[in-house]
């Protein structure tokens, strides 16, 4: 066999070496399925065979590009087989990540050895699938059914040690995986039962309905949990009956619509994670960091600095500020030591590299200043003139808006090819998305560092180009306008909200508005008064509801009641005769809105909104769309994005709904071109028809 095959074997003695060597992650590919079959047959009258993978990982999974084609031999069940089969028992040597077709295969060998910290999982879930080469019938049988569906329902990824806990490997150890092999070859045990062919471990019928229950209520919809669990349960069969059913069933969720867009988000994150603006752009390094501002979203800003290792520097206007900003700061980052995901060491670790001033003058070395203030524009383009008299000439400055146009907050700012915007999601130390907002003079090496900052942050970073809200929240105004006009025509608020819980969403419009506060908005709809056209309708249910200082959650009351700090919303009857009796002052007739009606609205307006976002250059993609409102806003994964869900239902299903939305407000929705295209041919139609 050539050395650059993705498989190659070697003998050295009675043993074989068997390498899977398929960069970056070996692929369960089809040049490696090949190959391992043919590695099988190439290993006969070995003692053992030793099962190894080049480079920093063992299998972490199969090649999702071929998913969308028809399977081609040899299958992977058939290879997994053949290598448990095996006259010359297998030893799998394991590291980096053992996933779906990868722990597959490490289930068919004999024996398991692992490095420590080495990750095991069946992560097929998360894609829509169950597995399809004996997964969920090996696992059970390997290390019980409780643990088997915390794994393959939930894609939860266990640490080696974990695994030997459970029986699923033989041993753990820090020597080098060869040299433990040789070791272990050195006595080798008798060969073990095969898993296939190993009793199932009893379990309880009350844990099975206390799990089911448990991942619908997660699932929200998305199916494959529970497809995984009902896999799981097949292992109760002889294994020659119940993984032929796992296999077709695996086959047929591959052309699932669930599937489809969980792959179309995978591949959507990679995407957006190489911008066609940082193409040949070399990023800077970021150690020193300077967040201006030390409120919720500034001690976010600079507790997601700490945890990834960089220095920090909170600038307050007073002492009084800075020492509070020092407070919040010190509870984010002690409270990753309460919820265990630091020890008191990376505590005080991470606190020694942060400090809170009122100097600005702590700004001189810094790498990046992100400006993290109140959204007023005075207020941050005075940020950035101290920032910029202070400051190294190399230092990138970032604003954090929301919504205020970059090109304003910088303006007489040296070097301007410096600055980008930078827009964190609040709790920022949590949420994963991060808009990079790119000026028009933003320098690429500047925008491929934003990037890199994302990547470091472990943050979903998407690049954005100015408009009004950037890409999200453009996006978040248009949905919450739709529904705003929903309720003047004839829905609720709760109502509003179940159909969009129905849909997938973790929670509807006006509930989200009560738990991140009505005032921001009610400041944005007060700026754009201005310049907002006199031609679009304006519903005033919302600015009523300020004015009364229902701000939410946090006030007790706002779209609902939040009674005796309960944040579970209650209906308002009070505020339910509000919006009737705006809708009877306007001259509207209530009508009754399904919960369909309602989604589709409301998904149509998303789409729509996302279009034209994509049409004049905001957004370099569909993708792009999609990735910023599944990591920001809630949209439900399973359904891909609302660029995909167009998509998955019709552009001209779209268009149709967003016609009727546009006849019902004339002169407040403007059709993305994709879908006007749509409008002209259906308008066409109709005339050819009526001839």
């Amino acid at each position: 066999m050539t050395q650059n095959a993705p498989v190659r074997v070697g003998h050295d003695g009675d043993i074989a070496w068997v390498t899977i060597d398929n960069p970056p992650v070996n692929a369960t590919s089809t040049p490696v399925r090949a190959g391992l079959a043919r590695a099988v047959e190439e290993v006969r009258g070995a003692r053992v065979a030793i099962l190894a993978c080049a480079g920093r990982t063992f299998v972490a999974g199969g090649d999702m590009s071929e998913f969308d084609a028809a399977p081609v031999e040899p299958h992977l069940p058939d290879v997994v087989q053949a290598i448990e089969d095996s006259e010359g028992p297998f030893l799998a040597l394991l590291h980096g990540n053992v996933l779906g077709g990868g722990l597959e295969i490490a289930m068919a060998c004999a024996w398991r050895i692992a490095a420590p910290r080495t990750g095991f999982g069946l992560p097929e879930v998360n894609v829509g699938l169950i597995p399809g080469a004996g997964g969920s019938q090996r696992l059970p049988r390997l290390i019980g059914m409780e643990p088997s569906i915390d794994i393959a329902c939930s894609g939860k990824i266990v640490k080696a040690e974990e695994m030997l806990a459970l029986g699923g490997v033989d041993l753990v150890t820090g020597e080098e995986l060869a040299a433990a092999a040789r070791d272990f070859v050195a006595n080798l045990p008798d060969r073990p039962l095969a898993v296939s062919q190993r009793p199932l471990m009893a379990y309880s019928a009350e844990m099975i309905a206390e799990k089911r229950g448990e991942l619908a209520k997660r699932a929200r919809g998305q199916t494959a949990p529970l497809d995984n669990l009902d896999a799981l349960q097949m292992a109760i069969r002889p294994f020659s009956e119940a993984q032929p059913i796992e296999r077709a069933k695996h086959l047929e969720l591959r052309q699932s619509p669930q599937s489809r867009a969980l792959r179309h988000a995978f591949f959507a994150e990679r995407d957006v994670a190489r911008p066609k603006a940082i193409e040949g752009a070399d990023a800077r390094a970021i150690e020193n960091v300077v967040v201006v501002g030390g409120g919720l979203m500034g001690a976010g800003i600079a507790t997601a600095m700490l945890n990834a290792g960089m220095r920090v520097t909170i600038l307050e206007r007073s002492v009084e500020e800075a020492a509070a900003a020092q407070g919040r700061v010190d509870g984010l980052v002690k409270g990753a030591l309460a919820r265990g995901k630091a020890t008191k060491e990376q505590v005080a670790e991470r606190l020694s590299r942060f400090r809170a001033s009122d100097d600005f003058g702590r700004a001189e070395n810094a790498d990046v200043a992100i400006e993290a203030v109140f959204e007023d524009l005075d207020v941050k383009r005075d940020v950035f003139a101290r920032l910029d008299a202070v400051a190294g000439r190399e230092c990138l400055l970032a604003t954090n808006t929301s919504y205020l146009d970059p090109r304003q907050i910088f303006e007489g700012v040296s070097r301007p090819e410096r600055c980008l915007g930078l827009h964190f999601f609040s709790p920022a130390h949590v949420m994963k998305l991060l808009e990079i907002v790119r000026c028009p003079d933003t320098a690429p090496e500047v925008v491929a560092t934003g990037f890199a900052l994302g990547k470091r942050l472990r943050k979903v970073s998407v690049l954005s180009g100015i408009c009004d809200g950037f890409i999200g929240n453009r996006m978040l105004a248009a949905y919450r306008r739709e529904a705003d006009y929903l309720l003047a025509d004839g829905a609720l608020p709760y109502q509003v909200d179940a159909a969009m819980r129905a849909f997938g969403m973790p929670m509807g419009p006006y509930e989200l508005g009560d738990l991140t506060g009505l005032q921001i908005a009610w400041a944005n709809r007060k700026r754009q008064a201005a310049t907002r056209s006199p031609h679009e309708r304006y519903v005033e249910i919302a600015d009523r509801l300020c004015a009364m200082e229902r701000f939410g959650q946090r006030v007790g009351k706002g779209w609902y009641l939040y009674e005796d700090g309960s944040r579970k919303p209650q209906r308002d009857t009070a505020i339910e005769a509000l919006i009737e009796a705006y809708s009877a002052e306007v001259g509207i007739t209530r009508r009754r809105f399904t919960a369909d009606e309602i989604s589709s609205r409301l998904t149509a307006v998303l789409a729509n909104e996302g279009a034209r976002i994509v049409e004049e250059g905001i957004a370099e993609s569909d993708a792009a769309v999609d990735v910023v409102k599944l990591h920001g806003y809630g949209f439900p994964r399973w359904r891909g994005g609302p660029m995909h869900h167009a998509n998955e239902m019709g552009w001209d299903e779209t268009a149709r709904v967003m016609r009727e939305v546009a006849a019902e407000s004339p002169g407040s929705w403007t059709l993305a071109e994709r879908l006007e295209d749509r409008d002209q041919h259906d308008s066409n139609n109709r005339v050819s028809n009526s001839d």
